[in-house]
């Protein structure tokens, strides 16, 4: 029994240890694949995913504010996010993240009753998505909720 005790914590250290590492696993290939999807660099970038009472927004910019390359990629690949959105078009998260992130179907079937707008920011862009229709704001957060996850941005999980 004693020998157990002992080594009780030697193992929930190593079964702990074994769990991080797919999880790390997980996060560096969606790094990988969204910077093959989306043409920047993760690393010289951020992203922000916001929950609004009307949807959320999608908002990426450079974190060198004298990176225009970087500034003018983030504006280009968030006008095609909201036209590919806009048609129902989710390739590219699910490429991204290597499953349909939740409020996909629903968003693919509501899509007519969501709007994309994309805005200028300091450094980047934003894509507002908002929609009066309460089914399709809970689908547009349950989609910027997985995103902040899965992305571990740390932004609010509430709007």
């Amino acid at each position: 029994m004693k020998i157990f005790l002992a080594l009780a914590p030697i193992t929930t250290a190593v079964l702990l240890l074994g769990q991080e590492k797919p999880a790390a696993d997980h996060h560096a290939a969606v790094n990988s694949r969204g910077e093959h999807a989306m043409g920047f660099s993760h690393e010289k970038t951020t992203h922000h995913f916001r929950l609004l009472k009307d949807g959320g927004a999608i908002e990426v910019s450079s974190n060198d504010p004298k990176d225009t390359d970087s500034r003018d990629e983030i504006r280009a690949h968030l006008k095609h996010i909201a036209t590919s959105f806009s048609s129902g078009n989710f390739d590219m998260p699910m490429f991204i993240h290597d499953q349909v992130p939740p409020g996909v179907p629903v968003m693919k079937r509501l899509k007519s009753q969501i709007k994309y707008e994309v805005e200028s920011i300091p450094g980047g862009a934003r894509v507002r998505i908002s929609s009066a229709n309460p089914e399709a704001v809970k689908a547009v957060q349950d989609f910027l909720r997985f995103q902040i996850t899965d992305h571990q941005t740390g932004d609010s999980l509430e709007p």
